[in-house]
């Protein structure tokens, strides 16, 4: 099965909970850039590799995790081998992880015949990662899925996708750790900070609107760019050839351009892939 990537088209850090979790409100949408994950039952345990030999495959893989949670959680005597095929970057802020945790969940459900409610998957989503609650509600990945999530990323309500954008992606050599990038964004609004943005209501309206209009931000982008410079020198080359709209995904360090037609979007590929 694959396991789409996502792109955080807007991504505001909303506040701080009392448990320490921050608030977000943002539009994800999934893109064609995938990971591929073969599994087969085998009678206990679990087994996972990879393709990718930096990439644990232990209970720090959050494929691995999701598995352990599923087998407890449904009762399931049996295991399961996973081979994992990374296309996708890991720490680019893409959901690669998140998305292979949640893809698995949906097709263990299938192959076991467990018939797992939502609010049952969405359960061990919450034991896995805030971004598998995005990934266990697209179920199919053939199609883009988009929808407007806020709490600390549990809470995903589906909105019409948008299928006429042509996204490249740079993913700058930058390698920043989501806690890393929580700490910056909290240095760089300080203590009294308050978010002025767009509300969950209004997103969608944008959304909709064209592209060239959109104002969309993404609250870790400053602090990520003055971190590493690299990361504004992506976004500036996506500008310079001819992106409707330039930001970056989740806590980085992707960034993307969107451009209207699929010629445009292969030319600016063609001009940076040259860098």
């Amino acid at each position: 099965l694959s396991a789409p990537a996502k792109i955080n088209l807007t991504l505001g850090i909303t506040g701080l909970r009392e448990d320490g979790y921050h608030l977000l409100e943002s539009v994800m949408q999934t893109i064609s850039l995938a990971d591929t994950l073969n599994f087969e039952k085998i009678p206990s345990g679990i087994i996972l590799s990879c393709n990718k030999s930096h990439i644990p495959t232990d209970e720090r893989n959050l494929c691995f995790k999701a598995a352990k949670r599923y087998l407890d959680a449904a009762g399931i005597q049996g295991g399961v081998k996973i081979d994992l095929i990374k296309c996708i970057p890991d720490g680019a802020g893409m959901g690669g992880g998140s998305s292979d945790a949640a893809s698995l969940i949906n097709a263990l459900d299938a192959v076991y015949g467990t018939g797992l409610s939502l609010e049952q998957k969405r359960y061990i989503a919450s034991k896995v990662g805030s971004d598998v609650f995005f990934f266990t509600e697209c179920n199919d990945v053939t199609v883009p899925f988009a929808a407007l999530v806020s709490g600390r990323g549990e809470i995903v309500d589906p909105i019409i996708p948008r299928r006429d954008l042509f996204f490249v992606l740079i993913c700058p050599d930058v390698h920043s750790s989501t806690g890393e990038a929580y700490r910056l964004v909290d240095q760089w609004n300080g203590p009294d900070w308050n978010w002025n943005g767009y509300s969950a209501e209004q997103l969608e309206g944008v959304y909709s609107k064209p592209v060239e209009s959109w104002d969309f931000v993404n609250s870790f982008t400053a602090p990520l760019v003055q971190q590493y410079p690299l990361i504004g020198e992506g976004l500036q080359d996506l500008k310079d050839v001819g992106a409707s709209f330039v930001q970056m995904s989740g806590s980085g360090s992707t960034v993307f351009g969107i451009f209207c037609t699929k010629d445009s979007a292969a030319c600016a590929f063609l001009k940076l892939r040259k860098k």
